[in-house]
């Protein structure tokens, strides 16, 4: 029996590294992006898949785009959702942007509990009964430093939640996983960091293939490093 897996934000960066390494192993794949026709590469992959990829809009900054794909998928069991989507959020705080930051804790915060609440019950149906969520170090107040205020509060947050879930839904034998990529080659972190979406995905995937009862709700990196709350 394949492995189905939801990935949010899966039309660049390290969800669709995600869907890349996940595909190559056979696994079911539903893949979230807000404008497929415009996502080239997944769209390869999908068409290259067998139909084992599935890309599907989803817009999680918007409750109605969560409701739609909820509605799509109906029942069917999820053994692994991840919750990958995030922005950074606004970086000129020399004025306070109240919308920038309302939108920030929007999609980094709130969607992705929006995303575990709404795909619970598919979560309890599946065989892995696993809910990751890509997070960053920089949510970390043992080490905030200051600066870039909106969006350590949004992961900050996101990290509490999920913490609050991994106790909350123990009974109905769903781990939490909730993990930092690195500082990573992408659109988000730029040309010159020095981890390869190859190489966080891949650290990644070990995390959440030792995701269990026993390390569930903690707060860990790529390379399984603990980090500071």
């Amino acid at each position: 029996m394949t492995t189905t897996i939801l990935i949010t934000g899966a039309n660049r960066g390290i969800g669709l590294e995600f869907v890349r390494q996940y595909a190559k192993d056979g696994a079911t794949i539903i893949a979230g992006a807000r404008e497929p026709g415009k996502a080239k590469e997944l769209g390869e992959i999908e068409r290259a898949s067998g139909g084992k990829v599935r890309v599907l809009p989803l817009a999680v900054n918007h409750s109605h785009s969560i409701a739609q794909l909820k509605k799509t998928l109906g029942d069917t069991p999820i053994d692994i959702l991840i919750n990958n989507a995030g922005v950074r959020g606004t970086r000129d705080e020399r004025e306070l942007d109240i919308d920038g930051w309302m939108e920030t804790l929007r999609i980094n915060s709130v969607a992705p509990y929006e995303m575990a609440r709404a795909f619970h019950e598919n979560l309890k149906r599946g065989k892995d009964k696993k809910l990751v969520t890509i997070t960053s170090w920089l949510g970390s107040t043992a080490g905030h430093g200051g600066d870039g205020y909106a969006y350590r509060a949004s992961k900050a947050a996101v990290n509490n939640i999920m913490h609050g879930l991994s106790r909350e839904w123990a009974k109905d034998g769903i781990s939490v996983g909730i993990f930092h990529p690195g500082w990573v080659r992408t659109d988000m972190g730029g040309k010159s960091a020095p981890v390869s979406p190859e190489e966080s995905v891949a650290g990644l995937r070990k995390r959440i293939a030792e995701l269990s009862a026993s390390n569930s709700g903690s707060y860990r990196d790529y390379n399984n490093q603990e980090i500071a709350w």
